[in-house]
């Protein structure tokens, strides 16, 4: 009885040491389906469209405010440039 409960033991300890091993396996061997080189390589149309938008936005944020400075100067050069009576 000893033995044949001893043995029903190992079998239980092997079987889920072997289950434990199969588990920790799987998990490494999954690759991620894309890796950060494959992003940068490959942008996807989504991507390219905000980066488009954003540099829309960039232009004309720049456009602005050169239509501002160009104000700014019209304004210090307007005074200077007026004659004196």
């Amino acid at each position: 009885m000893k033995r044949l409960v001893l043995f029903v033991v190992a079998l239980v300890f092997a079987f889920c040491t072997t289950v434990m091993a199969a588990g920790d396996m799987k998990a490494p061997a999954a690759a991620p389906e894309t890796t950060p080189l494959m992003e940068k390589a490959a942008p996807t149309k989504v991507e390219k469209v905000k980066k488009a938008k954003k540099m829309k936005k960039i232009k004309k944020m720049k456009k602005e405010m050169k239509k501002e400075e160009k104000k700014e100067e019209k304004k210090d050069m307007a005074p200077a440039e007026a004659p004196a009576k």
